[in-house]
This record gives C-alpha cells, structure tokens and sequence, in this order.
C-alpha cells in the first residue's frame, strides 16, 4: 500500500464519498425545494464506470477502506449496478455504502447486495406520509419503507435511516422514531440541518442542535458506541432495551472537524476537501488511463496540503456549496 492520505493537521482518510450523479428526483425543502435544476452540462458528463473505478482504486491504494456512493439519487444512474460491483473488487475495500431516497430500493435491493454494496442509508424526513410528502415533495412513503423490508429480505443487517432535523416540522417526532426502532435493526441518524448558499431563510426557521436529544438519550440510558476509524461523523448510541440506534451528526458542535476522515469526489470529478468549501481539485485528466495513477495519487495528496481545520460553519460560513446534492453531501 501507497502512503495513506493524510492532511496538514495528521488527519488521515479512509473513506471516500463518491458521487455519481449530481441529478434527484426529489424535491427535499432542504435541499432542491424547486427540484432539480439541469446546468448546461450533459448527464454523459458525469463520471463513467472506467472514471468511477479509477479514482476508487487510487484512494484504495492509499489506505482508503469505505467508499459511499452518493448523488443527488444514485439509482438513477443506469449503471449504478455495475459501479457497486467495480468498487466492491478492489483490494482493501471493505466497506461499499449508499445514501438513497429509497425510490427505487424495494425493485434493486437485491440486486445491489449481489454485487457488493455491504451498507445502506435512506433518506426518511418523517414517519407521517403527509409530512414526508411535504418535506420531500413527492408521496413516495409506502414506496419507500417497501424498500427498506426489501433490504432486510436481501441480507443487510442494518439499514441506516438519515432524518435531517427540521424544528417546524419533525423535531418534535422522537418519541414515534424510538417506538420504531425499538425491534428493527436500523439506525436512526439525526442530522442537524446545514445552511446552504440556496436556503438561509430555511435555516433561520429550522436549524435546531442534536444536543437536546443526546441529552434526552443519555438521561434515558443510552450509551455512546466507539468509532472504527473508517466510521463517518455520528455519534452513535445503543439501548439495552432497543435492537435500533441512535446516530447524531453535530456539525455545529465544537471539534467537529477534528476527527475528519472523509473526502469527497464529486460527478464531476472534482476532490472536495469539504463539504462546504470554496473550490474544488480537478482530477478527470488523471482518470483517462491506468497508467496515470502514481500522478492523479500526488494531485490528491498535494490538495490535501490545502485542506482546512475546520469548515467555519460556526461562523456562517457555507463556502459555494449551492445545496447537498451538488457533491454528494
């Protein structure tokens, strides 16, 4: 193995967000409330399965273990199957996860874990159909949690739900969300709303700390899990009583950066030092042939001389991040 990643400040990175499509079918108010806008770039622009494989195996090579393959929705890529299955291959790969909606699950989840994909997140903002159709923009509910039974049928173990904390609208839903995890194996993640270039008044509304609910768990006898070193930024808890957890993503909290371990790729084929920065590093010259390894391998590592300690998000800053699903969140 190649020198692991690592940045200016002795963090080193073992897992690679990997977007492959910056297209969604949703209209998430958090994130494309007016859905999703085409730029003048073609969908073929995006990174294709040669491109795909090509920077995972770089980052696989320098001591990367998970990679996430995210969007915008990912299932609208044809080839997603394809792409699960030439990032599961590769050496030192242990972990291959996704972040969906959920749209297509129930149809592809099988399909999916045949071909490697060993962890898998779903978007669900409420368990309420109507409020789900009124955060998401679209009445796909049911379709959704079919999906998620189609996942345990097809073998996952865990299913992650990601539910981004909205004050005004599902804040006040935990007591429903604990009385669903109570037997199923599913991780339920809160994430604190960001603020985006696109949606300051949202923000303003909405944003509300994780740390009211970690207070309530740890009262309540929930217990803080320890992070394998590939893990993202959760703080994730157990129950005695629960087969469920319970994840927190504080991005406001103090520290928050300081374990960081990720970075990200984007359709484009942009590195992303951050979610919320300000530029990106261009490396699709360097994914045309496999020869050009050992150099796409030095651009990454000599942008990572650039990566910040934090991202200021604390400060207001939000970088030209337009919205979530522009890299890959």
């Amino acid at each position: 193995m190649i020198k692991p990643f690592e940045d200016n400040f002795q963090r080193k990175f073992y897992y690679l967000r990997l977007s492959i499509t910056d297209v969604c079918n949703f209209k998430c108010q958090y994130c494309l409330p007016d859905g999703y806008q085409a730029s003048d770039k073609p969908t073929s622009s995006f990174l294709s399965l040669n491109e795909v494989q090509r920077v995972a195996s770089a980052f696989a090579a320098c001591g990367t273990s998970k990679i996430r393959i995210t969007g915008g929705e990912p299932s609208l890529r044809r080839d997603l199957t394809e792409i699960i299955h030439s990032v599961a291959e590769l050496n030192g790969i242990t972990k291959v996860a996704m972040t969906t909606n959920g749209y297509r699950l129930a149809k592809y989840a099988s399909e999916w874990k045949s071909a490697g994909l060993t962890h898998l997140n779903v978007s669900v903002d409420s368990l309420d159909p109507n409020m789900f159709h009124q955060i998401t923009g679209e009445n796909r509910f049911h379709d959704v949690m079919a999906g998620i039974d189609r996942a345990f049928d097809a073998g996952f173990e865990q299913v992650k739900i990601n539910t981004v904390l909205l004050k005004e609208l599902n804040y006040k839903a935990l007591p429903q969300f604990l009385n669903w995890i109570k037997y199923r194996p599913i991780q339920l993640r809160f994430i604190e709303l960001m603020q985006t270039g696109e949606m300051n008044d949202l923000f303003s509304k909405n944003h509300i700390s994780g740390v009211s609910i970690r207070d309530h768990l740890l009262m309540t006898g929930w217990l803080l899990k320890p992070k394998a070193t590939n893990d993202g930024p959760a703080q994730v808890f157990s129950h005695p009583d629960y087969v469920g957890e319970i994840g927190l993503i504080m991005p406001y909290e103090k520290n928050f950066c300081q374990s960081c371990n990720r970075l990200r790729v984007s359709a484009l084929g942009k590195l992303h030092l951050c979610l919320f920065g300000d530029s990106g590093v261009a490396l699709r010259d360097l994914l045309q042939h496999d020869d050009q390894q050992a150099e796409l391998i030095e651009r990454i590592q000599l942008g990572l001389t650039h990566k910040s300690e934090s991202h200021f998000l604390q400060d207001g800053n939000t970088g030209l991040t337009p919205h979530l699903a522009s890299i890959g969140g």
